[in-house]
């Protein structure tokens, strides 16, 4: 080395050394990458069933419920797309819940007043059947949509409960012994909350960011998801998401008396989801690093991905699913968009915890 060369490197500030990884927060989708939704929400519409027969309301079959609802959803998109699309899922089940209601209070009274007459229901007055729409409105207790409602949504958790896929207690475990102060949280489109599931995966979540509590959010969200000119913005559920689990982080720092934040450590987020679109393109752009649960159909059976195949196949969609074929044209369109922002894919949930000290390891 000449003389030169050594004045030079000695003229160069040292470098700062490298900050250590640490896995501060991951935080997972429920649907489809913790339980099979097909199967999970197929039991709550059979409670749902059950619950309207307990009320007096006969002859329901458990999927009238999903059927009542698609076509709720596209009656109003014809007369207002924006508002069918920003329409949650519980919004849809209650509307469903009280036209199913109101659809067998009619036909009792209609066929109430045809006996009284001693004639048939085809033979009574415009008026009459007019009037007896109003008093199948007013009969249909709010209380009794509820408890239907109430009724439905627990079964959900406990079918959750019940049909976890085989590896996720032994995941978390896993995560829990490699990272011992990680925060674990859930971000969900739908009503599923882990912190109900008592029997199974509550202990190892300390909160839960529904799609549904902020309405301005996803309202914005479906207004240009349903708009073919707009980018629709993701952003907001994630942003909550990661703010919720960083005060998390910095309370529990405290709680153990350690220095937060410390200026060697460079905390990272995870995300895992079965939804390239939502939960992969939707976490990265909020700085979350991200794993694909793209997993073994033989095993998992997801249906919420495989819906993207089957588009012009209406015949083949899940039972379940109310999504309308613009709004799965717009999702697949962001699907391609968000392959790149895939750190890690998986095909076992086993796997998830290597996946997630890889990303650590990786510079």
């Amino acid at each position: 080395m000449t003389a030169t060369e050594s004045s030079v490197d000695a003229d160069k500030p040292d470098q700062p050394p490298a900050k250590t990884k640490k896995l501060a927060i991951v935080t997972f989708d429920l649907d489809d990458t913790l339980y099979p939704i097909d199967t999970v929400l197929n039991e709550a519409n059979s409670a749902f069933a059950r619950s309207m027969n307990q009320f007096g309301f006969d002859d329901i079959e458990p999927n009238d419920i999903v059927k009542t609802g698609k076509r709720i959803r596209e009656e109003m998109a014809e007369t207002d797309p924006e508002e069918s699309a920003c329409l949650t899922h519980t919004e849809t089940r209650r509307l469903a819940i009280r036209e199913e209601m109101e659809k067998i209070e009619y036909q009792r009274k209609l066929q109430a007043c045809a006996d009284d007459w001693a004639t048939n229901v085809s033979s009574l007055s415009p008026l009459v059947v007019q009037n007896a729409k109003k008093w199948a409105n007013t009969a249909v207790s709010e209380s009794v949509v509820e408890a239907v409602l109430n009724a439905w949504e627990m079964e959900r958790h406990h079918a959750a409960e019940r049909h976890l896929y085989t590896d996720v207690i032994g995941m978390f475990e896993q995560i829990k012994s490699d990272h011992p102060n990680v925060v674990i949280g859930a971000v969900t489109d739908g009503k599923a909350n882990p912190l109900f599931m008592t029997f199974t995966l509550a202990k190892y979540f300390d909160y839960c960011v529904n799609w549904e509590d902020d309405q301005a959010g996803r309202k914005k969200f479906f207004t240009e998801l349903s708009n073919v000119e707009k980018d629709a913005d993701l952003r907001w559920i994630y942003n909550a998401s990661k703010e919720k689990g960083m005060e998390l982080v910095e309370t529990n720092a405290f709680l153990r008396g350690g220095d937060y934040p410390d200026p060697n450590v460079e905390y990272t987020w995870i995300h895992v989801g079965d939804d390239l679109a939502l939960d992969v393109g939707g976490s990265a752009t909020c700085g979350a690093k991200t794993i694909l649960a793209e997993l073994a159909d033989k095993q998992y059976h997801q249906s919420a991905r495989h819906r993207f195949d089957i588009i012009d196949e209406l015949e083949k969609m899940p039972s379940w699913s109310i999504t309308s074929k613009n709004e799965l044209r717009r999702r697949q369109q962001m699907n391609q968009s968000a392959m790149d922002l895939v750190d890690k894919k998986v095909a076992f949930l086993s796997h998830i915890p290597e996946a997630i000290n890889n990303i650590l390891a990786d510079e």
